[in-house]
């Protein structure tokens, strides 16, 4: 009889012991899978969702009335009800949402001056549709005030991808400029210092302008 126990015991400590094994393996596989889809989930996915959108639009409002340096976190995320660490989710710091505001912006800039240019029309007609695209783009809630940011604030490899994004587009339009020039739809002059005169203008529109004046852009 006490060999049967004996045995009984042993077979009750494999068991326990294979048991405690594949729950052990079980809570592995868990933690395997969601280290993984951590992993895959990119922090600055796709600009256009729509939380993302929201904090870069409340970023945006903050930046614009207290500045980059006067703006906290802690208000950017009140306003859209969440908690900071919510925030974090997306956004790793400010400078981060600081640098994503500026992309945001240069991806529309980039879009418009690509319509603009695939349309192959006139140089003065697309001059002309640059030129009002980027006015609607200065009076947006987000592209408008992204442009105007601090690029002080940005650290030096987020500095360097946002000059050579504005470079683009500044090369852009210069391109514009000369075909006009060659076609002799414009005066002779300097293209690289031409452009200055009319975007110039357009960016003091945000100084003076007010959408709830009775001016429509």
């Amino acid at each position: 009889m006490s060999k049967v126990i004996i045995e009984m015991e042993r077979s009750f400590k494999d068991f326990r012991a294979v048991e405690s094994r594949a729950s052990a393996t079980s809570v592995g596989r868990v933690l395997k899978t969601v280290r993984a889809r951590r992993r895959k989930r990119p922090r600055n996915g796709d600009p256009r969702a729509t939380t993302r959108v929201d904090i870069l639009k409340s970023a945006a409002k903050a930046f614009r009335r207290l500045g980059y340096h006067g703006a906290t976190v802690e208000q950017i995320a009140a306003a859209l009800h969440m908690k900071k660490g919510n925030l974090y989710y997306y956004f790793k710091n400010k400078e981060e949402i600081l640098f994503a505001c500026h992309q945001y912006s240069l991806d529309r800039l980039t879009q418009l001056l690509e319509e603009i240019e695939a349309t192959g029309e006139a140089p003065d007609v697309r001059l002309r549709r640059l030129i009002d695209a980027f006015v609607h783009t200065i009076l947006d809630e987000l592209h408008g005030t992204a442009l105007f940011l601090d690029l002080e604030a940005l650290s030096p490899a987020h500095l360097k991808a946002v000059i050579a994004r504005r470079d683009a587009f500044d090369k852009g339009v210069r391109r514009v400029i000369e075909e006009g020039m060659d076609a002799g739809v414009f005066a002779q002059g300097d293209p690289k210092l031409l452009p200055f005169a009319p975007f110039g203008a357009v960016n003091w529109i945000r100084r003076w302008y007010s959408p709830a004046g009775p001016a429509r852009p």
